[in-house]
């Protein structure tokens, strides 16, 4: 057992170490909010881009969401565990944070990875879309709609892909791609020539791409922060219980 001058002298380390973990697990508890509202955010904002990818695309929020609550739970255990000084609880969050640490890590490098696979499936599916278009309440229909009227783009690589499908023979260009909806009859839209004039002629592919690159970018460098962010909590969580278990202390 360490003699009890050895011990005066450590208590203030231990102390000043429970208070920066504490002040840790708070921040960290913090960011798991950030993570969850993000994890919303993404698949509120982008939810119509994620309608035209595979399904395991669209489990990206949910899986943020997923990963947000597990770090509040984490976070609050933390507290706990921090608080009573308990240095099997201190190991175990230290373990649990290296875990979620390098499964986020992964869920990166995979991302990065297959970034241009995920581009090649969202083309494949918006040609898809167009060929299928048939301008009702259809899911793929209106997110085709949706991103035209929002990004002002007009087909995939540009106006002119809408002349291939069969909604044109029927009615033309779709309405979504109107500048000005109230100077963008059916005529003209029905009228190649005449519709370039009255249509977004740069196609979506691009734009929507570059848009869900802009906005993933957020959400990657948030997860990231977090992920490194809890590489902190780790060596502090490690040094508290080593001292605890060294010098045989005892929180109150």
């Amino acid at each position: 057992m360490a003699s009890p001058s050895r011990r005066l002298q450590t208590k203030p380390v231990i102390t000043c170490l429970k208070s920066v973990l504490l002040t840790y697990t708070f921040v960290f508890w913090v960011s798991g909010i950030v993570l969850l509202a993000v994890g919303v955010w993404g698949r509120v904002s982008l939810a119509v881009y994620f309608s035209l990818l595979d399904e395991k695309a669209t489990n990206v929020p949910f899986v943020l969401v997923g990963a947000g609550v597990v770090v509040v739970l984490l976070g609050t255990f933390g507290c706990f565990a921090t608080c009573r000084g308990s240095t099997w609880m201190l190991k175990l969050y230290a373990m649990l944070l290296s875990l979620i640490f390098l499964i986020v890590l992964v869920a990166a490098v995979v991302g990065f990875v297959f970034r241009h696979e995920i581009k090649t499936n969202f083309e494949s599916n918006l040609n898809l879309a167009l060929k299928n278009y048939n301008g009702t309440a259809d899911h793929h229909s209106e997110a085709v709609d949706t991103i035209q009227r929002t990004l002002h783009c007009c087909g995939v690589q540009n106006y002119s892909d809408w002349e291939k499908t069969e909604y044109f023979t029927q009615k033309g260009i779709p309405q979504s791609c109107c500048k000005n909806q109230d100077d963008c009859s059916v005529e003209d839209l029905r009228d190649p020539s005449k519709a370039k004039q009255k249509v977004f002629v740069d196609g979506c592919f691009f734009l929507v791409t570059s848009t869900m690159e802009s906005k993933m970018s957020v959400v990657a460098g948030i997860s990231f922060g977090i992920a490194c962010f809890q590489l902190v909590g780790i060596i502090l969580a490690c040094c508290l219980s080593q001292y605890i278990t060294n010098n045989q202390y005892e929180m109150v």
